[in-house]
C-alpha cells in the first residue's frame, strides 16, 4: 500500500429491522456471528491486512461498543469513537474527521455488512486509477431490492440505481455494498456537521469527475442487516464460505457454457428476446452460489463478427440472463464472451471481428482472463456445457468436464474429445460436482 488509511466504521444506527434479535438490549453491530460480534469480525479482517488505526462511529448504546473494544490495544489496534448525539446519515459524521491529526484516505465500512476480502487488491485498484472514491460492487442473490452501480468498461462509476426506482430494462447484477475508499481531500467539502447520505450526496455529484470507480469482487460481502441474512452470515462462516472465498485463497469455479446450457438452444442469439433460461439453470447456479465454488459463464457470440448484432446487444442479453438468475436468487460471478469470428466470406460481416483471436473457445485466452482477475486453481475447477468445443476447452486448461445432454448434448461434431463426466442436465451436473464429489 502506497498510502495510509483511516478505517471508518458506521455503528450508530438503531437497527429497527433487527430488533426480535437485539431486543433494544445491544446495538446492531455488537450481535453475535458465532461468538464474536459483528464488528470484530469487520475489525480482525482489517488487521489482517496492516489497517491499524480505526474509528468507530457510535449512536444508540454506543457506551456498549466502546466498552467492548476499548482502545483496540487487545487486538493490535489503535480504535477512536465518534458519537453521534443526534443522527447524521451515512456521512455526516464524517466531518469530524477533519480533527484527527494526520490525514488519511478513509475506508468506509458500514457495521451491517460482514465482509472477508483482501484489502491489498482493493487499496491497488484505488491508487492505479488515483481514484476520488472507489466502491466495492459484487453480484449478489437480491438484486432486486439492492443498490446497483453502474460502470462502463473502464469501471468507472456512470450512475447509480437506486433499489427503489422503476427498472424499465434488463440490469448488470452490480451492488453496491456499502464499503468506499474514498480520498482525504473529499473532507474537505464537509464544512459543518450535517446530516448527509453518502450516497445522494457525496457519492453521486462527484460521478461527473470521472474519477469515481467501481471494483467488483467475488468475495464474501454480505448484508447482514435483516434476520434472515444474518442467520445465513452466521451459518456461512461456520460452513467455511467467507475464508474460502477470499481473494488472497485459490479459488474453485465452475465455467458454464451460455446457449443450450444456461439459457435454451436457440441457435444464434441475437437479441435480447431470444433468451430463456434453462428451467433448472437458476436452481443450479443458486447451489454453486452456495458451495463455494464461484460461477462465471464463458461464451463464443460470433453474431458480432457476423454482423447480427453489435456489442451493445451482447451486453444486453447478458443483462437479461443476470436479471433472470438473480429474480430466483442466483447470480453468476462474471460473465466473458469472445466476439470474433476467424472465417470471413458471410453477409454482412463485421470485419472488425473478422479474425483469429485466443479467446475464441477452446483457445483459453477467457479463462486465462477470468484466473488472473479471480486467482483461480484451475485443477479444482470445471467447464460445464453442451458441446465438444466446451470439453476441448476444458481438456485445454486442465479442468474437469462435464457434458451436458441439454442444447446440442456434444453432437456438433467440432472436437474428438471425451469429457469426463456426462450429465442430462445442470442439476445432475452440480450434483456431481458438490455431493459426490465434496465440493472438492
Amino acid at each position: 500500500m502506497g498510502k495510509e488509511y483511516l478505517a471508518v466504521i458506521q455503528a450508530g444506527g438503531k437497527g429497527t429491522r433487527m430488533k426480535s434479535l437485539t431486543l433494544n438490549k445491544i446495538p446492531k453491530p455488537m450481535l453475535l456471528i458465532n461468538g464474536k460480534p459483528m464488528l470484530q469480525w469487520q475489525i480482525e479482517n482489517l488487521l489482517t491486512h496492516g489497517i491499524r488505526d480505526i474509528c468507530i462511529i457510535t449512536g444508540y448504546l454506543g457506551e456498549k461498543i466502546e466498552a467492548y473494544f476499548g482502545d483496540g490495544t487487545k487486538y493490535g489496534a489503535n480504535i477512536s469513537y465518534i458519537r453521534e448525539d443526534k443522527p447524521l446519515g451515512s456521512a455526516g459524521a464524517l466531518y469530524f474527521i477533519k480533527g484527527f491529526t494526520d490525514p488519511k484516505d478513509i475506508i468506509l465500512i458500514f457495521g451491517d455488512v460482514m465482509i472477508k476480502i483482501d484489502w491489498d487488491r482493493m487499496i491497488a485498484f484505488h491508487e492505479q486509477r488515483n481514484a476520488l472514491v472507489t466502491c466495492l460492487i459484487h453480484p449478489n442473490a437480491h438484486p432486486y431490492d439492492s443498490d446497483l452501480v453502474l460502470v462502463n468498461s473502464l469501471y468507472q462509476v456512470i450512475g447509480i440505481d437506486p433499489k427503489n426506482s422503476v427498472r424499465q430494462d434488463w440490469y448488470d447484477n452490480l451492488v453496491n455494498a456499502g464499503i468506499y475508499i474514498i480520498d482525504s481531500e473529499i473532507l474537505c467539502s464537509f464544512d459543518k456537521a450535517v446530516r448527509k447520505d453518502f450516497e445522494k450526496d457525496i457519492l453521486c455529484p462527484l460521478i461527473k469527475t470521472g474519477r469515481v470507480f467501481g471494483y467488483k469482487t467475488s468475495e464474501y460481502v454480505k448484508d447482514a442487516g435483516t434476520p434472515e441474512r444474518f442467520q445465513s452470515c452466521c451459518e456461512e462462516q461456520r460452513k467455511g464460505l467467507w475464508d474460502d472465498k477470499c481473494l488472497n485463497k485459490k479459488q474453485k469455479a465452475i465455467f458454464f457454457d451460455r446457449d443450450g446450457t444456461l439459457n435454451q438452444y436457440r441457435g444464434l442469439i441475437s437479441n435480447a428476446d431470444e433468451l430463456e433460461l434453462e428451467c433448472d439453470a437458476a436452481s443450479a447456479v443458486r447451489e454453486i452460489n452456495r458451495s463455494g465454488y464461484l460461477a462465471f459463464c464463458v461464451t463464443n457470440q460470433p453474431v458480432v463478427a457476423r454482423g447480427l448484432c453489435d456489442v451493445d446487444e451482447v451486453y444486453r442479453i447478458h443483462r437479461k440472463l443476470q436479471t433472470l438468475l438473480g429474480r430466483n436468487g442466483a447470480y453468476l460471478d462474471d460473465i466473458v464472451f469472445c466476439p470474433h469470428h476467424p472465417d470471413k466470406g458471410y453477409k454482412g460481416e463485421n470485419p472488425l471481428y473478422k479474425i483469429p483471436c485466443n479467446c475464441r473457445k477452446p483457445s483459453t485466452g477467457l479463462i486465462e482472463q477470468l484466473v488472473e482477475t479471480y486467482h483461480i486453481d484451475l485443477a479444482k475447477s470445471w467447464v460445464v456445457g453442451d458441446t465438444t468445443v466446451d470439453m476441448q476447452l476444458g481438456k485445454n486448461v486442465g479442468a474437469q468436464t462435464i457434458l451436458l445432454k441439454t442444447g446440442q448434448a456434444g453432437n456438433d461434431g467440432k472436437y474428438n474429445v471425451t469429457p469426463d463426466y456426462e450429465a442430462k442436465n445442470l442439476t445432475e451436473a452440480v450434483s456431481i460436482i458438490i455431493h459426490a464429489y465434496g465440493g472438492a
